[in-house]
C-alpha cells in the first residue's frame, strides 16, 4: 500500500472532523469552502509553520520527529490509537516480505489450549483477520471455519461477503465498523504486508459497505467488549469477548467468548456446547 497517500488521507480525514469551536479557536467567517479545521489552524494548535505541516499532510513524514508528530497528535485530538497509527504511517517500520508473506503456524499447545477450553468458544486471528485456529465451541457459535477453502478464513470476508453475517451479528454494522478499524490499523504497521493490497481491492469491489468505512480511515485496535449474537438455534445472546496477544507472536491473537454465569446466554452456551457442530451446521443450512 501507498504509505505516503495513507498519510495524508488520514490527516486530512482527522483534521476534517474538527471545527474551530472544538480547539478554542474563534469561527472566523461565515463559509469555509472545506469542513474542519484550515492547514494553518492546525499548524497553529500544533506550533509549527504551515509549510512544515502541509509537508507532512502530502505524505513526507520521512524526517518528522516524534516531538512533532505527538504535537499534531494533540492539536487533531487523536486518541492513544490514532495517534499510534499515525507514527507508524510517518514513520514505517520495514518488515521482511518473506516473513510477512509465510503462512502463519500456530502452536500445538495453543490448540490444545483452546480445545481444553469446554463451554468457551475461542479462535485465534493473525495477520489482516486471517483465522488461523479455532475450537468445537468457536464452529458451533460462528460457523464452520474447517469448511471454508484456507483463503476463505478470514474475518474481514466472512462480516462482509457472508450473506449469514448481519444475521448472526445482531449489531452488524459496529462489527463491520470494527473489523474496518483493525484492518486499518494493521494496515498502518504493515503496509509491506503482499497479502494485504489484494484483500482489501477484493473487499472493496465486492461491498459498498466495506469501500464506506475503509474511506473513513477510522482506526481500532483489538480489544475486549460485549457482542449481541443470533444463533438460529439459540437465538439471541449477549457475550463478553475478551482478545488477549500470544506472546511469542504479537500478529496473533487468541479471541473467546463467555456468557455471565447464571444468565440466558450461559444457558444458550451450554446447550450449544451439548450439540454436536454437524448438528448446528444443519441447521445453519436450514
Amino acid at each position: 500500500m501507498d504509505q505516503r497517500a495513507e498519510l495524508s488521507e488520514f490527516l486530512r480525514s482527522r483534521r476534517a472532523r474538527l471545527q474551530p469551536e472544538d480547539v478554542g479557536l474563534p469561527q472566523l467567517g461565515r463559509h469555509r469552502r472545506v469542513p474542519g479545521l484550515r492547514r494553518e489552524e492546525l499548524a497553529q494548535l500544533a506550533g509549527v509553520s504551515v509549510a512544515y505541516y502541509t509537508r507532512l499532510e502530502q505524505g513526507n513524514g520521512r524526517n518528522v520527529s516524534t516531538e512533532v508528530l505527538d504535537a499534531i497528535a494533540r492539536a487533531l485530538r487523536l486518541s492513544d490509537v490514532e495517534r499510534d497509527h499515525l507514527s507508524h504511517l510517518a514513520k514505517p517500520k520495514q518488515k521482511k516480505h518473506r516473513r510477512m508473506g509465510r503462512p502463519q503456524q500456530l502452536r500445538p499447545a495453543v490448540q490444545q489450549l483452546m480445545d481444553a477450553m469446554d463451554g468457551v468458544p475461542a479462535y485465534v486471528l493473525g495477520r489482516r483477520l486471517d483465522i488461523i485456529g479455532w475450537n468445537r465451541m468457536a464452529r458451533a457459535l460462528l460457523g464452520d471455519f474447517a469448511a471454508l477453502p484456507p483463503q476463505e478464513r478470514n474475518m474481514a470476508r466472512l462480516v462482509f461477503l457472508d450473506p449469514n453475517a448481519p444475521d448472526l451479528y445482531v449489531d452488524w454494522e459496529c462489527k463491520a465498523t470494527e473489523v474496518v478499524s483493525v484492518l486499518r490499523m494493521y494496515a498502518g504497521c504493515s503496509a509491506d504486508d503482499p497479502q494485504l493490497p489484494p484483500l482489501i481491492g477484493e473487499l472493496s469491489v465486492k461491498s459498498e459497505e466495506f469501500r464506506k468505512l475503509w474511506a473513513a480511515h477510522t482506526v481500532q485496535d483489538k480489544g475486549h467488549g460485549t457482542k449481541r449474537l443470533h444463533h438460529p438455534l439459540v437465538g439471541e445472546m449477549t457475550l463478553s469477548y475478551e482478545t488477549l496477544r500470544l506472546p511469542d507472536d504479537h500478529d496473533l491473537s487468541l479471541v473467546t467468548y463467555h456468557a455471565e454465569p447464571g444468565t440466558r446466554a450461559a444457558e444458550s452456551l451450554r446447550l450449544l456446547a451439548g450439540w454436536g457442530v454437524d448438528e448446528v451446521a444443519d441447521a445453519d443450512a436450514l
